[in-house]
Parts: C-alpha cells; structure tokens; sequence
C-alpha cells in the first residue's frame, strides 16, 4: 500500500471517492446496504442519487472538512428518511473523521462533543420510544460503527501528530539552541586569542620595531654607511609590517562577521616582502605577469604566504644566494615559483628531531584550496612551486 500514500492529497481523494461511489453501487446492487427493513423498496437510481453528492463532498475533506460534513448531512437526512443505507453512513463516517482530523482545534473538539452527545440522544431516545433491546443493540451497534469509531481513530491521528510536530519543534529548538552556544564559544575563543595576540606577540613586535628605530637612530649620527645598518633597518621593516598583520588578523578575530570580512590582497604587499629581504643582503629578482588580473581573496592570501615562507627558506637554508620569484596565471590557475640555488647549509631540525613545518604548512595552504605543490631540487637548485585554482576553491 505504499504507493497509495505516493499519490498527492487531492488525486487520492479524487481515487477515492471513484472507488467508493463504485462499492456502494455493488452493495446497492447485490442488496447488502439495508439497516433497518424500512426503505428496502426504493429504486436503485435514487439511492445512487443520494449516493453521488457524498462521494464529491470526499473531494472536499481536506481543505474544507467542517463545511464537507455539515452540507453532508442533507444526503444523510434524505438517506434516514428513504431507510439508512451502509454505504451512506460509511461515506459520512469518513467525513466525519476529516473534519475532526484536518479542521483547526476548535472546530475538531466542537465536532467530537457534538457528535458525541448526538450518539447518546440516539441510544436514549431509541430506548424510550421502542424498549426493545434488539432496536437499542442495533442504535449502539451503528452509534459504534459510523460515529464513534470515525472521532476515535481521527483524535487518536490527530494526537500522534500532534506529538510528532511537538518533538519536531523541540529538536529544532534544541538545535538553535546548540549553535547557538557553538557560535558563542567560538566567539569566546576567537575574542581570547585577539586579546592574546594584542597583548603578548603584538606587544613584542612593537618593542622590536621601536628599539630597531631607536638603533638606526644612533647608527645614523655615527656611521651612516654601516652594513649594520640595513640589516636594522630590515628588521624594524618586517616587525612593522608583522605588526600591520597582527593588527589585522586581529580585527578579523574580533568581528563576528567573519565570512564577510574580506582580508587585503596579499599579493599587492609582495613589493613590501621583496623590498625586507634586499634589505637584508638577499638578490631577489622578481618577475610578476598577473597585471590586474582579479584573484579570489584565499587564494591570494595563500600566495602571499607560500611566496614568505619559501622567500624566508632560501635565506635561512642558503644564505647570500639569489632567489628568483615567478608569480602569474595560467589555464586558470595561479601559478607560484620561488627558486634558489642549492648550498651545504643541511637542512636544520627542531629540538623533537621533526623537520620545520615551513613545507607542511605551504602545501597544506595549496591543498586546501585545491591547489597543488612541489618542492625539492631542480637544475642544481630549490624549488617551490604551487598552482592555485583561480576558479572554485575547495574546502578540505
């Protein structure tokens, strides 16, 4: 039977009312529709007359249920006065039920008292006119059938749904309620690690760019051509700069909003990084084909930071060596090189005997956004190479 309950609403009231229109003919035809002995003359075409304005009301049931049973009753009162019919008293029965069912909460517990209050009328005036026991069986038997029975099983449906919209409110209810104190958690810990980072590493930064000023202040009415003093003067360079991004890391922590939030384009600050590292001593030579090309907000963010970590690589790993930057887009992709040459230095390791995460974190940077990348000996050299998609960025 499950595909009955497939079909919409509607067509399965349409289907229905068919098929009951067609049963009640079958029981008017083989004479099995007969209550009482009264009426067992009327012609076949008049209880078919009396049995069709029923069967369209069914059409009805759900969308006006209390409307369907009270226009009922005029084929039922004629059906009583012909001699009560089953199919007749089945066919109200249903609308009975429909309207204790689909109708608001009011109407329905209106509809159950009535009926219920009629059912007991009919017992006691049965009893009264006839004090025949046989006469009041029969009463209880079609009270039971066509009234009863309908309101019972409608009230009992009615109820378990009901329940079902109660438990379906609560869960969503539960589980607003549940993120709800996620997104304040994650707000409590995104706010305590801001006012981390602003009074600990951003407190540091500002002391180092401060006293590297200071220095190159000194230097400068001493020795004003000192190799000392560009390596200061790179050093207040990239704590001022690591401020700035504190600064901002910072206010992305602190706004709830974060998904509208764009970060700065991080490939426009590459002059900066570049400028740092020729300050230090390093030959950066830089070849740059994106021109104004539009690059998704992580994706650029991401290449700015694989372009620092491999740019701080070289000079850690080979120190005094040239470093080549390669940044341009091709076939949808952003592609990212940074080349040195190789040396001796052997590459150094943290105090558990684990390389430094400088190479995990860049490919983990290529991979989440779908990205690929490599990283080892080409043509007696290092490279770093990272393609980024510039198209859909996958989230891992």
């Amino acid at each position: 039977m499950q595909w009955w309950w497939r079909i919409p609403g509607t067509a399965r009231d349409a289907l229905g009312a068919l098929l009951a229109f067609a049963g009640g003919a079958v029981l008017y035809v083989a004479s099995l529709y007969a209550l009482t002995e009264h009426g067992l003359d009327v012609p076949l075409p008049t209880r078919l007359a009396v049995l069709a304005p029923l069967c369209l009301l069914t059409l009805c049931r759900r969308r006006l249920p209390v409307t369907a049973m009270f226009v009922g009753l005029v084929p039922l009162a004629i059906d009583m006065y012909l001699g009560p019919t089953v199919p007749v008293w089945l066919l109200y029965g249903d609308l009975i039920y429909a309207a204790v069912l689909y109708s608001a909460r009011r109407p329905a517990r209106i509809t159950m008292v009535g009926w219920s209050t009629f059912s007991l009328i009919v017992v006691i005036l049965t009893l009264v006119r006839t004090g025949d026991l046989r006469a009041v069986s029969i009463a209880l038997v079609v009270v039971f059938a066509f009234i009863a029975t309908p309101l019972w099983w409608a009230n009992s449906v009615r109820t378990h749904k009901e329940m079902a919209d109660a438990e379906r409110a609560r869960a969503q209810a539960l589980t607003l309620v549940a993120e709800l104190d996620r997104r304040a958690a994650i707000a409590d810990e995104r706010t305590t690690m801001a006012r981390d980072l602003h009074d600990v590493i951003a407190g540091h930064l500002s002391a180092i760019a401060i006293q590297s000023e200071a220095a190159l202040g000194v230097l400068a009415r001493s020795e004003a051509d000192s190799p000392v003093t560009g390596i200061l003067g790179s050093i207040r360079t990239n704590s001022v700069s690591a401020l700035q991004e504190m600064r901002t890391m910072i206010g992305l922590l602190r706004n709830d909003a974060v998904d509208e939030v764009a970060a700065p384009r991080r490939l426009a600050q590459l002059p900066n990084l570049v400028e740092a590292a020729r300050a230090a001593g390093i030959v950066v030579r830089v070849r740059d084909t994106l021109d104004d090309t539009d690059l998704p907000s992580a994706v650029d963010q991401a290449a700015y930071r694989i372009v620092q970590e491999a740019l701080t690589n070289a000079m850690k790993h080979a120190p005094g060596q040239e470093v080549d930057i390669e940044v341009g887009a091709q076939d949808g992709m952003l592609r990212v090189a940074v080349r040195n040459p190789l040396t001796l230095v052997p590459l150094r390791h943290t105090d558990n005997d684990e390389p430094h995460r400088g190479l995990i974190n860049m490919r983990e940077r290529a991979a989440a956004l779908g990205g690929n990348f490599t990283a080892g000996p080409d043509s007696g050299g290092w490279l770093v190479l990272a393609q980024l998609p510039l198209t859909t960025v996958a989230a891992v």
